[in-house]
């Protein structure tokens, strides 16, 4: 069975919520980064909240989740995307 567009992101989100590795993490933000940069998922995107994903990695202990959600191709940055 293939998934549609939402419930694969969906699947993102969940797996972020429940992994505990940092580097998993790291690679889950950066998959939703770019299904942010499509404005075909846009509504997806806010309806799993995943604008509130990226900008709660800012407040992180991971120092390395903050920088990434910070850096030139970003999660921030493609968090703003959705807000516009």
């Amino acid at each position: 069975m293939e998934l549609g567009r939402l419930e694969y992101l969906q699947a993102l989100v969940t797996e972020f919520q429940v992994t505990d590795s940092p580097e998993a993490k790291q690679q889950v933000l950066a998959n939703l980064a770019n299904f942010a940069y499509d404005p075909r998922n846009y509504e997806y995107l806010r309806q799993l909240q995943v604008p509130d994903l990226f900008l709660d990695m800012l407040t992180e202990d991971n120092e390395t989740l903050v920088e990434f959600a910070m850096g030139k191709d970003s999660i921030l940055s493609a968090s703003i995307c959705l807000f516009l």
